[in-house]
């Protein structure tokens, strides 16, 4: 027997900024804006350090609800202001260089 289940609506993540060249010791701010088509009660948000080999940062998001800041890994924050969530890195280092990326699923 095959049953079909509608599809639960469609999910688009931008980051951005694309590139940022940052100074040691200095800070930046990265944001993952989330765009859901249909109705959601909650999102599971992580970021990510070079392709999904190390998670910097993970939270439950509710779509409508600002989360406050709150730590992550030492130097980092995220903050989630429906409908972007933002990673600060502060104090950055030489070993912060690398490949970041936000990844969310819906959870239903």
């Amino acid at each position: 027997t095959l049953t079909l289940f509608p599809a639960v609506g469609a999910l688009q993540v931008i980051q951005n900024p694309d590139e940022a060249r940052v100074t040691v010791g200095s800070g930046v701010a990265l944001g993952c804006h989330v765009l859901v088509t249909e109705p959601w009660d909650m999102l599971r948000l992580e970021w990510v350090k070079d392709t999904g080999q190390r998670v910097l940062c993970a939270a439950r998001l509710h779509p409508t609800a600002p989360t406050p800041s709150a730590p992550c890994t030492p130097r980092l924050r995220l903050a989630w202001h429906p409908p972007c969530a933002t990673l600060s890195l502060h104090q950055v280092r030489g070993d912060d260089a690398g490949r970041y990326l936000c990844r969310v699923t819906l959870e239903i």
